[in-house]
């Protein structure tokens, strides 16, 4: 018979927990503020002026005593890297210091392409259009004043985005169905347009094209390279594989006998191809995670584990 404990030993656990932790804290705390008085490279950033802008001082230029500390990138590599910590937290918990970074990250993401978009997008391609005179007094010097042939037109997107912004008013928020649907239809159908030009269609040319021709390959034997006959087997392999795939989706043939095999053979393919597809995402988050690890290594904590 199995017992449950008690809830005063879950909270004298949870108490533990939190001391320990606690001391962790207080302990990395105290190290980090030591290394910080102790090692003058420890989340500073040298510069040297150019004369034309600050940049990265070397070895060279800290030891002939022109470089000095630019105190705000210093600053940003303290934020970055407790933001940083803050969300490898989550590793052990949920926790608030995770969910304060993730709203920062979040926040800041979302306004940065916000302003981004609005001067990249709005600004050049909707009131340059339609305002040239007024925009180019104001924010883009440079801008042509003279109306473009039917810029009257760039009145409809004017309209549709004051229309998408009616959702923030319940009482209006039935207007922003129309350019909604209008967005998700032109998407949908450029999509459609590129993934039949690029995957489909490119994919059937290109595995046309991947057969070498009959001539090459007997020059090419003549001459002892044998290169074409590899091209021409890759080129087999992929025809045998793309078939493979389609028999095993094609559920209007009970899957026995020969067509059971190659559909066998086509799920083989498949979780090869899925295999590679995950095994280079992860390299690629593999990858971000280094980057972040250095940062904190070399950049924050001032490391010198390589011994360079």
């Amino acid at each position: 018979m199995t017992t449950t404990p008690r809830p005063d030993t879950n909270q004298n656990l949870k108490t533990f927990e939190k001391r320990v932790w606690l001391a962790v804290i207080l302990i990395i705390g105290i190290v980090l503020m030591t290394r910080f008085f102790t090692v003058k490279e420890m989340g500073r950033y040298y510069a040297v002026d150019t004369g034309s802008g600050l940049e990265a001082a070397t070895a060279v230029d800290k030891e002939a005593g022109v470089a000095f500390v630019d105190v705000d990138r210093s600053i940003g590599i303290w934020i970055s890297a407790l933001m940083t910590i803050g969300i490898f937290s989550f590793l052990y918990k949920d926790n608030p210091y995770y969910k304060v970074c993730e709203a920062l990250f979040i926040g800041i993401s979302a306004a940065y392409w916000m302003v981004l978009s609005f001067w990249t997008t709005i600004i050049p391609n909707l009131f340059g259009k339609l305002f040239p005179t007024w925009t180019q007094s104001w924010a883009i010097p440079g801008l042509p004043t003279a109306h473009e042939h039917d810029w009257w037109l760039y009145f409809v997107p004017l309209i549709l985005g004051i229309m998408l912004l009616m959702r923030l008013f319940p009482k209006y928020g039935w207007m922003a169905r129309w350019p909604l649907a209008f967005i998700i239809g032109t998407t949908a159908g450029l999509r459609l347009i590129g993934f039949l030009e690029a995957d489909f269609w490119g994919q059937i040319i290109n595995t046309i094209n991947s057969f070498p021709s009959y001539a090459s390959m007997i020059e090419a034997v003549n001459e002892g390279n044998y290169s074409e006959l590899f091209k021409l087997s890759n080129a087999i392999i992929v025809v045998v594989s793309i078939l493979a795939c389609l028999v095993y989706f094609f559920f209007s043939i009970e899957h026995k006998g020969a067509v059971a095999k190659v559909a066998r053979l086509g799920i083989f393919v498949l979780m090869v191809t899925f295999g590679a597809g995950f095994g280079f995402t992860v390299m690629g988050r593999i990858a971000l995670l280094a980057i972040r690890l250095e940062f904190l290594i070399y950049d924050w904590l001032a490391l010198d584990i390589v011994g360079g």
